[in-house]
C-alpha cells in the first residue's frame, strides 16, 4: 500500500509497477485481456492487470464487473454489477493465473473493505492518503523526492523533450528547494520551462517574483504544501492564458477543478452549455466561443501540465491532479463559484445519454463526476429559496443511473443521502424531498426490500396528496408505484384498488390517451391477470395495444410489449391459438427491429416456446428453447437471471418429453447457480428449489422432493408470510408430494388449509382457488372419500365453466377428473359419457395428436373395455 500526501507521486509509482507487471518475460506467450480502467494487458509478466479508481465504491464495483466479463469469470452475467464484482473476487481467489489489481486513491477504508482482492496467485497495490492497516497489508510511506531524485527527474524530463539546454544544475537545485521537492510542483516547473523555452535560472526568477506571490489569497496553501506549489500553478496558468484563446483558459481550468480528477469526457468541452459559459468572459460584445477554441483551451492547459488530455482514455480523456484541482479551487473567486457549479452540473446533465445501458463506461464516469461536483459545491447545487428550483436535476439523474446499472446497494445509499440532504436544506415537504423519498422507495423494491418500499411509498403518497392534492400527476405516480409495491408483496387486491383509482383519476385529469394513462391501464391489466380476472385483463390490454400501436407505431418496443402481454393473457384464457399467433408476430417484429440476439427478442422467443409446449408441440418448443438458452448464455452470460429462466424452461420441456434425467440435471444447475449468485433465500432461488422438487417428484424421488419442499415452505412462510400466493403454492406442492409418498392424511390436512387460505385471500372463483379445490378432491379420492371428491369436482367443473368457459383447458381437465371419480364410484356409464365429451373437446380444441388428447383416448378405451 503506497501511502502519502497529494502530489507525492503515489499514482505515478503505482503506474510504474503496473507497467512492469505487464512487461513480457522472455520466451513466454502473450495473450490479451482488458477491463475498464485497467493498466494493461494479459501477458506473461502478469496475466491480468486491473486498474480501479477507488475514491467511490460504485467505481470499484463497475470496474470489477467489467473485468469479470472480460475474463469470462463463471457467474458473470452483465445484469447485476454487484454480483459480477463478487464473482470477480471469487475468480481472483481461485484462479491459477497471475494478477495485479491497483486500487488508486482510496479515500475511505469502508468503500473498499469488502472489495479487497485476495488470492494465492496475485497481489493488490493501493494508493491512499488515509492510513489503512490490518488484513495483512503492508504500508509503504511515499514522501517527496530526495534532492537527488528531484534533480534526476528535472534533467531527464527536459532532455527527453529536447530541451536539455535549459538545465543548469545549480539553478535546478534552487528550483527544487523552492518547490519543496514535490513531484507535482516539479512537473509544473518542467512544463513551464518547455512551454516558454525558459532556463532553470529564469524560471526561479519568475517563481520568486513578489508581485506574483502577492496575487495569491491568504488561504492558498493546498494541503499544507506551502504557497510555492500554488505559485508554480499560478505561473503556469498565466503562461497558458497568454498562449490560449483569449479570456477562456482560466475559467476552463476553474471548471475542470470541480470535476472528478480521474477524468471526464472531452465531449463536455464542445457542449453548447460550456461554450456559452466561456463566452460570457469575453463580454457582451465578444465573439461566441467556438468548438475549436474550447478544444484549444483544453490543449494549452494540457501543454502546461495543468491537466492531462488523452483521447485514448475515452470517457476519462480529460484529467486533473487532485492536488492541482484543490489549489485551483482555493484560488477561485467566491463570486464565481455558483456559476461554475451550475454550469458543470448543466453540462454533465446535457451529455448524459438518454439510456445508460449501451454506454456503461460513460455513465460510470458521469456518476463519478456528479459525486465530485456535489462534494465540492453542494450548497450551489441546491436552491432552498421559496421560489428556488431545489436540487439540481443532475443529482436525480445520477441516482437513476445507479438504479439502471443494477447497483442496488450504492443506489439505496445514494438516495438515503440525497433524501437526508433534501430534508435538511429544502424541508420535509419540498417536492424534491418527496421525489428523493419516492426514488428511495423504488430502490428498496428493486433490491427486494419490499416491506421498506411499502412503508416509504405509503408515506410519499400521504405527503404528496396533502401538499400537491389528490389529483396532481406526482400524487398519481406515487399511488401507482405503491400499487406496484403491494403487488410485489402479494397484496394483489390492494394493488388493484389503487390502480383502478389511479386510472380513473388519470383519465379525468390527463386524458384517456395520455402516455401515463396508458401505462396505468397496462399495469391494471397485469394486476387483473395476477388476480385471475383474465377477461378484464384482456379487455384492458387490447385497448392498451390499440393505443400503443396508434400513438407509437406497430413496431415500437412498448407496442411489442403490449402485444406480448395480450398474448400471455390469451393463453391464460385458453385461447392458445390466438396467443401463439400474437407471439409469432412479436418474435418476427422483434427480430426485424431489435435484432435476433436482443434481450427482448430472446424473451419473445422463449415466450413463444412456452406456448408451443402448452399446445403439445413439445418438439418445436425444445428446438426454440435450446436456441434461447444458447443465445442467452452467449449474450447475457451463463448465470444471468434470464439465462436461468431459459434453462428452467428447457428443463420443463425435457420433462414433458420424457427426458427426465436431462431435465433434473438442468434444474439442479439452475438451483446451484441461483444459490451462488442470488443467495439461498432470494425469491428466485426459492422458486428454483421448488421446481427441482417437482422434477424429483416426477422421477419418483419422492423423499428428496419432500425434503426440498419442506425447506421451501418454511422459507416462504418466513419471508412472505403464511398467506402469500407463493406460500400457498409451496404448501400445495408439499401436500402433493406427501400424497405421492402415501402420507394421505398429511396431504389432505395441508391441502384443506391451502383451499381455506385461497378462498379467504384470493376469492372463491380465483383460478388458484379452483385448482386448490380440484386438488383436494383428488386427495379425497385417493383416500377413498369418493363422495366428497365428487361433490368438490362437480363444484369445480361448474365454476370453471362459468368463469373460464366450456372449452378452456382447465375446464376440460375438471371434466375429465369428474369422469374418473364417477368411475371410481361405480357410475361407469356416466364416466364413459363424460369421457367421450372430454375426448371430443380435446380433439376439437387441441387436435387429435396432442398428448392430452391421446391420454384421454387411451383411458376411455380402457373404460369401455372394462364395461363390456
Amino acid at each position: 500500500m503506497l501511502s502519502g500526501g497529494g502530489g507525492s507521486g503515489k499514482t505515478q509509482l503505482a503506474a510504474a509497477y503496473a507497467r512492469e507487471a505487464l512487461t513480457p518475460k522472455p520466451d513466454t506467450q502473450q495473450t490479451t485481456a482488458s477491463a475498464a480502467g485497467e493498466a494493461g494487458a494479459d501477458v506473461a509478466g502478469a496475466d491480468l492487470v486491473v486498474w480501479a479508481t477507488a475514491a467511490e465504491e460504485q467505481a470499484v464495483i463497475t470496474t470489477y464487473a467489467q473485468a469479470a466479463r472480460k475474463v469470462q469469470a463463471p457467474g458473470a452475467t452483465g445484469e447485476d454489477p454487484e454480483t459480477d464484482a463478487q464473482v470477480f473476487l471469487q475468480w481472483l481467489a481461485t484462479t491459477d493465473r497471475s494478477w495485479l489489481v491497483v486500487l488508486d486513491n482510496i479515500t475511505d477504508a469502508a468503500h473498499v473493505q469488502r472489495w479487497w482482492p485476495q488470492g494465492p496467485t496475485g497481489w493488490t497495490l493501493a494508493t491512499t492518503r488515509v492510513h489503512l492497516t490490518g488484513g495483512g497489508r503492508t504500508r509503504i510511506p511515499i514522501d517527496v523526492y530526495t534532492p537527488e531524485e528531484a534533480l534526476t527527474y528535472l534533467h531527464q524530463r527536459l532532455t527527453r523533450e529536447g530541451y536539455a539546454h535549459l538545465y543548469d544544475q545549480q539553478a535546478a537545485k534552487d528550483v527544487i528547494t523552492e518547490l519543496g521537492q514535490l513531484p507535482l510542483a516539479l512537473g509544473f516547473a518542467a512544463a513551464y520551462m518547455i512551454g516558454q523555452d525558459t532556463t532553470c535560472d529564469e524560471y526561479l526568477h519568475h517563481l520568486t517574483n513578489q508581485q506574483l506571490l502577492g496575487a495569491l489569497p491568504d488561504w492558498a496553501d493546498a494541503e499544507n504544501y506551502g504557497r510555492p506549489l500554488a505559485t508554480a500553478l499560478l505561473l503556469n496558468l498565466h503562461a497558458a492564458i497568454d498562449a490560449g484563446p483569449p479570456s477562456i483558459v482560466e475559467p476552463a481550468l476553474h471548471l475542470t477543478a470541480l470535476l472528478d480528477p480521474d477524468g471526464h469526457p472531452q465531449e463536455l468541452w464542445t457542449a453548447e452549455i460550456v461554450r456559452g459559459f466561456l463566452s460570457v468572459f469575453r463580454g457582451p460584445d465578444g465573439e461566441p466561443v467556438s468548438e475549436q477554441e474550447a478544444r484549444e483551451a483544453v490543449t494549452v492547459l494540457h501543454r502546461y501540465g495543468l491537466i492531462d488530455r488523452n483521447r485514448a482514455n475515452g470517457p476519462t480523456a480529460v484529467r486533473i491532479h487532485a492536488l492541482t484541482a484543490r489549489a485551483v479551487r482555493e484560488t477561485t473567486p467566491a463570486s464565481a463559484q455558483a456559476h461554475l457549479a451550475t454550469t458543470a452540473a448543466d453540462a454533465l446533465d446535457d451529455i448524459w445519454p438518454e439510456i445508460d445501458q449501451p454506454h456503461r463506461d460513460l455513465a460510470t464516469v458521469l456518476r463519478a463526476n456528479t459525486d465530485t461536483l456535489n462534494a465540492h459545491t453542494q450548497h450551489h447545487l441546491w436552491n432552498p429559496a421559496p421560489d428556488g428550483d431545489g436540487a439540481h436535476s443532475v443529482l436525480f439523474r445520477a441516482g437513476k443511473s445507479l438504479n439502471d446499472a443494477g447497483l442496488h446497494t450504492p443506489a439505496i445509499t445514494y438516495w438515503q443521502t440525497l433524501h437526508h440532504t433534501a430534508e435538511r436544506l429544502l424541508g420535509t415537504d419540498h417536492p424534491h424531498t418527496l421525489k428523493a423519498r419516492h426514488n428511495l422507495a423504488g430502490s428498496y423494491r428493486e433490491a427486494g426490500r419490499t416491506g421498506e418500499a411499502i412503508e416509504l411509498g405509503e408515506r410519499v403518497l400521504v405527503d404528496r396528496a396533502r401538499i400537491l392534492g389528490e389529483n396532481h400527476p406526482d400524487t398519481l405516480a406515487a399511488r401507482g408505484n405503491l400499487a406496484l409495491f403491494y403487488g410485489a408483496a402479494g397484496r394483489t387486491g390492494e394493488a388493484i384498488g389503487l390502480e383502478e383509482r389511479v386510472l380513473a383519476d388519470s383519465e379525468r385529469t390527463l386524458g384517456t390517451h395520455h402516455p401515463s394513462t396508458i401505462t396505468v391501464r397496462g399495469n391494471l391489466a397485469c394486476s387483473y391477470w395476477e388476480a385471475g380476472r383474465t377477461g378484464e385483463a384482456i379487455e384492458l390490454e387490447e385497448r392498451v395495444l390499440a393505443d400503443r400501436a396508434r400513438i407509437l407505431g406497430e413496431n415500437h418496443p412498448d407496442t411489442l410489449a403490449a402485444r406480448g402481454n395480450l398474448a400471455l393473457f390469451y393463453g391464460a384464457a385458453g385461447r392458445t391459438g390466438e396467443a401463439i399467433g400474437l407471439k409469432e408476430r412479436v418474435l418476427a417484429d422483434s427480430e426485424r427491429t431489435l435484432g435476433t440476439h436482443h434481450p427482448d427478442t430472446l424473451q419473445a422467443r422463449g415466450s413463444l416456446a412456452a406456448s408451443y409446449r402448452e399446445a403439445g408441440r413439445t418438439g418445436e418448443a425444445i428446438d426454440l428453447q435450446e436456441r434461447v438458452l444458447a443465445d442467452s448464455e452467449r449474450t447475457l452470460g451463463t448465470h444471468h437471471p434470464h439465462t436461468l429462466t431459459a434453462r428452467h424452461n428447457l428443463a420443463t420441456s425435457y420433462r414433458d418429453a420424457g427426458r427426465t434425467g436431462e431435465a433434473i440435471s438442468l434444474e439442479e444447475r439452475v438451483l446451484a447457480d441461483s444459490e451462488r449468485t442470488l443467495g439461498t433465500h432470494h425469491p428466485h432461488t426459492l422458486t428454483a428449489r421448488g421446481n427441482l422438487a417437482l422434477f424429483y417428484g416426477a422421477a419418483g424421488r419422492t423423499t428428496e422432493a419432500i425434503d426440498l419442499e419442506e425447506r421451501v415452505l418454511a422459507d416462504r412462510e418466513r419471508t412472505l408470510g403464511t398467506h402469500h400466493p407463493h406460500t400457498l403454492t409451496a404448501r400445495h406442492n408439499l401436500a402433493t408430494s406427501y400424497q405421492s409418498a402415501g402420507r394421505t392424511g398429511e396431504a389432505i390436512s395441508l391441502q384443506e388449509r391451502v383451499l381455506a387460505d385461497s378462498e379467504r385471500t384470493l376469492g372463491t372463483d380465483h383460478p388458484d382457488t379452483l385448482a386448490a379445490r380440484g386438488n383436494l378432491a383428488l386427495f379425497y379420492g385417493a383416500a377413498g372419500r369418493t363422495t366428497e371428491a365428487i361433490d368438490l369436482e362437480e363444484r369445480v367443473l361448474a365454476d370453471r365453466e362459468r368463469t373460464l368457459g366450456t372449452d378452456h383447458p382447465d375446464t376440460l381437465q375438471a371434466r375429465g377428473n369428474l369422469a374418473a371419480s364417477y368411475r371410481e364410484a361405480g357410475r361407469t356409464t356416466e364416466a364413459i359419457n363424460r369421457g367421450e365429451r372430454v375426448l371430443a373437446d380435446r380433439e376439437r380444441t387441441l387436435g387429435t395428436d396432442h398428448p392430452d388428447t391421446q391420454a384421454v383416448r387411451e383411458v376411455l378405451e380402457r373404460w369401455r373395455g372394462e364395461a363390456e
